[in-house]
């Protein structure tokens, strides 16, 4: 049998304490729509849960958990949109801007910025025109209407818009965006 290398335990309590001093936390960073869909998510955890114990400990599964998990899934994705958008996270391409020069790069890249405000705008609008219309369909399980849905989906691409006019202005005032990376020194000073 072989013998595994031991650490002392000096060893084990100082890299316990680094790690320690290296986790913290700065609730500033965090915004409505973090803590939003951090609620969310929980609670569809627990709807997850009560359909598999109820499905397979119970073996009688609670009918409305299934449908609603899926609605709740709907809803932490628009929930979390947002956070995606505030911290500039979504995909975008990069391999072009490394090609290109500057001044090109900055108008592109403000290009992207207009048109991701004018496309969450817009599906903001449409999402808005649904709610008009879902307000007669109720969910199957649960006699809810459907529109409620909509509502969410609408405040998480109104939420969006916001964010990406966030993003833009940040932008325009560091005078770069993460899609050219490297600040232009001239802007900096």
């Amino acid at each position: 049998m072989i013998e595994q290398p031991t650490m002392p335990d000096e060893k084990i309590e100082e890299k316990e304490a680094a790690f320690i001093e290296d986790v913290e936390v700065n609730l500033s960073d965090y915004r409505i729509e973090d803590f939003v869909s951090l609620i969310i998510f929980w609670v569809l955890g627990v709807v997850v849960f009560a359909q598999f114990f109820s499905r397979y400990v119970l073996n009688d599964s609670i009918a409305w958990t299934e449908e609603i998990a899926r609605y709740f899934l709907i809803a932490v994705a628009f929930a979390g949109a947002p956070i995606a958008v505030r911290k500039n996270t979504h995909i975008h391409v990069e391999f072009f801007y490394r090609f290109i020069n500057r001044p090109l790069a900055r108008v592109l890249s403000t290009l992207v910025d207009l048109i991701r405000i004018v496309f969450f705008s817009y599906a903001s609008w449409i999402s808005f025109k649904i709610i008009k219309i879902m307000k007669s369909q109720y969910m199957t399980a649960v006699n809810v209407p459907m529109s409620v849905i909509y509502w969410l989906v609408f405040a998480g691409f109104v939420l969006m818009t916001f964010r990406a006019m966030q993003v833009f202005i940040r932008h325009w005032r560091q005078g770069y965006s993460s899609l050219n990376h490297t600040p232009d020194l001239k802007a900096l000073n």
